[in-house]
């Protein structure tokens, strides 16, 4: 499992504040889903942070899935919640296990949008103790899916702090969220998970080269076969419920998404070769790997979208992805 496995449902949403319609009968309705407002306030944002980490960090020490399953949710959940249940399995056989460092996130800055209904989200940019030298920041949704649940962290991406977009926000200091069909956008949000899983499978020109496309395609051919071992890749979209794409409009017109997608890397092994298998994956593992295990992800990118220009399309740069093991299957 990834070091991310830790970070479980990455959280988003905000608590609705109601509208008082007088009836003609002269009684009072509430309509607090029909108002645009603002996802959460400054406090309740922070309270979310804190909760996140208490829990994160509790769950972490005990290498036990339950103490911090209230506060993840999405990709960042199951990768969380499948990597302390790795742990987990492990400590029950007998694995000696290092202990954590305790996680700490501070100077956070909070975007927030102004919604309607439910789920509501915001996000938190915050210096984290596991990047020693600054290079990058923690950058969380949290998610809300009504007044009477908790906030949960839904995404994670590990954004150097140069490269965060400047949002747009009203008067009031709030962010303005993106519809996840707006046709306005390069690629509307909604279509990023089948484009990424698409493009991963046949290239093209939707995202801009780099680290997590171009070279990642470009290591996966290479790994593809190797002495004794053949390697295929199956990508799938995840693009529904707690795994849907949230994005923020930025200055610029366009705007930043957070979106989901599986993964499935299968390994044979040549007759008479052993399989390697880590720790992690065992202890994940269905079956019993003799000859092929299929190894199951999720994963979460951060992309910068741009606004179409003229009738034509810039590319989609993905400036981080989050993966981690899910699951595993033996055969």
């Amino acid at each position: 499992m990834s070091r991310l496995r830790r970070v479980s449902r990455p959280a988003a949403a905000a608590a609705a504040v109601t509208v008082l319609a007088v009836t003609a009968s002269g009684c009072v309705t509430v309509h607090g889903e029909r108002e645009v407002l603002p996802a959460a306030t400054k406090a309740e944002a922070a309270r979310a942070l804190k909760d996140f980490t208490e829990a994160y960090n509790a769950a972490e020490a005990a290498a036990d899935p339950a103490k911090d399953a209230k506060q993840v949710t999405g990709p960042f959940g199951a990768i969380n919640q499948a990597g302390l249940k790795a742990r987990a399995e492990r400590k029950k056989d007998g694995d000696e296990l290092t202990a954590p460092t305790p996680l700490k996130l501070d100077d956070a800055k909070f975007t927030i949008p102004k919604q309607t209904g439910w789920p509501r989200w915001f996000v938190a940019d915050t210096d984290s103790n596991k990047d020693k030298n600054g290079s990058f920041r923690w950058v969380m949704v949290f998610t809300r899916g009504g007044l009477d649940q908790s906030w949960e962290a839904s995404y994670l991406a590990f954004v150097p702090p140069a490269k965060m977009p400047e949002f747009k926000k009203d008067k009031d200091g709030f962010a303005e969220p993106v519809d996840v069909d707006d046709a306005k956008l390069a690629v509307a949000p909604k279509n990023l998970s089948e484009e990424f899983a698409s493009y991963l499978k046949d290239g093209g020109e939707t995202f801009e080269d780099g680290p997590y496309t171009s070279s990642w395609r470009t290591k996966r051919e290479e790994e593809a076969e190797k002495a004794g071992l053949v390697t295929q890749y199956i990508d799938e979209p995840h693009n529904s419920g707690d795994f849907a794409p949230v994005g923020l409009r930025t200055k610029n017109g366009g705007a930043l998404v957070f979106f989901s997608t599986r993964h499935y890397e299968k390994r044979t092994a040549a007759e008479g070769l052993n399989l390697r298998i880590g720790p992690d994956v065992r202890a994940l593992m269905r079956g019993d790997a003799k000859s092929a295990v299929t190894l199951e992800s999720a994963a979460a990118q951060t992309a910068l979208v741009p606004p179409k220009k003229g009738g034509t399309t810039s590319q989609v740069r993905v400036l981080n992805r989050v993966q981690g093991l899910t699951g595993a299957k033996g055969e």
